[in-house]
């Protein structure tokens, strides 16, 4: 009863309404408040609950299922840290996946790597990237109508499991599994396994793992366990999130690239060679540092579960 009446306050509270306090819950005993200066969008798509307001600190923010997903003010730290990592540890990424991404920022990330010939984005959700498009086309910058793309709308497990293509690099950039949510079985053994076969020889696989902070690394631990089922060579690694209030985690898995060998000349020589260019965040020397983790963290990697169809990892407010 307890939990039944915490999750309807949630509702209530995160309901949004211009010129009130827009309240996102993390735990029972924790949560932040953040004022609705203009309220772009409020509704339901097949799959999630959306919302898309403007505040004077954040900028532009996204939430869906009342978890923040993107703001303006720092979107661009996510996403390059999310992107840039794999694609310079991949000596010439040429075919990219991308598994969500529905603003059109990991895209646009993706496409200033000047050997990307291709970037395939598979999402589920329509109406959420026709809104994304509507509302924040500061994110995609024209990525969606790029050449380059292609945009498919259907559930990424049986698109990654059925094509026949091979790809240099996969990115999943994902909700988190919440109970009845899009994403929970796409964050186990099994799904993983799948996106092993469809990469080329040497290919990488990324995703955003989730909250790195002390309390609730769960996830982000467990993700690093259940990708060194499947890949040889697993690296999780983390940034702060100034608009998540938290640092965040995220996890590079390769079939034989190590992010590691690469010192920053390499990599200053390979962001020159494929004219990687205005990036606001990651750069040749800020690349190693991203792998040195806390101890905390260090430690309760050895405490992650490895993540089934059978058990999956469901986030729960």
């Amino acid at each position: 009863m307890r939990f039944t009446l915490y999750f309807l306050v949630a509702i209530i509270f995160a309901m949004a309404d211009e010129g009130s306090y827009f309240f996102e819950p993390f735990t029972e005993s924790f949560g932040k408040r953040i004022k609705v200066e203009k309220l772009y969008y409020q509704g339901k798509t097949k799959y999630q609950f959306v919302q898309c307001f403007y505040n004077k600190f954040l900028g532009k923010v996204l939430f869906l299922d009342k978890r923040i997903q993107s703001a303006q003010i720092d979107e661009y730290i996510y996403h390059e840290s999310l992107v840039h990592p794999a694609l310079i540890t991949h000596p010439s990424p040429r075919e990219v996946l991308v598994i969500g991404g529905g603003e059109g920022a990991t895209i646009r990330e993706v496409l200033r790597h000047s050997t990307v010939e291709k970037v395939i984005m598979v999402d589920i959700d329509s109406e959420l990237v026709e809104l994304c498009q509507k509302y924040l086309p500061e994110w995609s910058e024209g990525a969606f109508s790029d050449p380059k793309t292609s945009l498919i709308f259907e559930d990424a497990r049986p698109f990654v499991k059925k094509t026949r293509e091979k790809f240099d690099v996969i990115i999943s950039d994902l909700t988190e599994p919440i109970e009845h949510g899009p994403s929970v079985f796409l964050f186990t053994e099994e799904f993983f396994s799948i996106n092993f076969e469809a990469l080329k020889e040497d290919g990488l696989f990324v995703l955003q793992a989730g909250s790195a902070d002390p309390s609730y690394n769960q996830f982000f631990c467990s993700l690093v366990k259940t990708l060194e089922k499947v890949f040889p060579l697993v690296r999780p690694y983390w940034t702060f999130v100034l608009s998540f209030s938290m640092p965040w985690g995220f996890v590079l898995a390769s079939k034989t690239k190590d992010p590691l060998d690469l010192d920053e000349k390499d990599i200053a020589q390979r962001m020159r060679e494929r004219s990687v260019q205005k990036l606001k965040y990651y750069h040749p020397g800020f690349h190693q540092s991203y792998f040195a983790l806390p101890l905390y963290l260090v430690k309760n990697l050895k405490q992650g579960k490895v993540l089934t169809d059978n058990k999956p990892f469901i986030w729960k407010l």
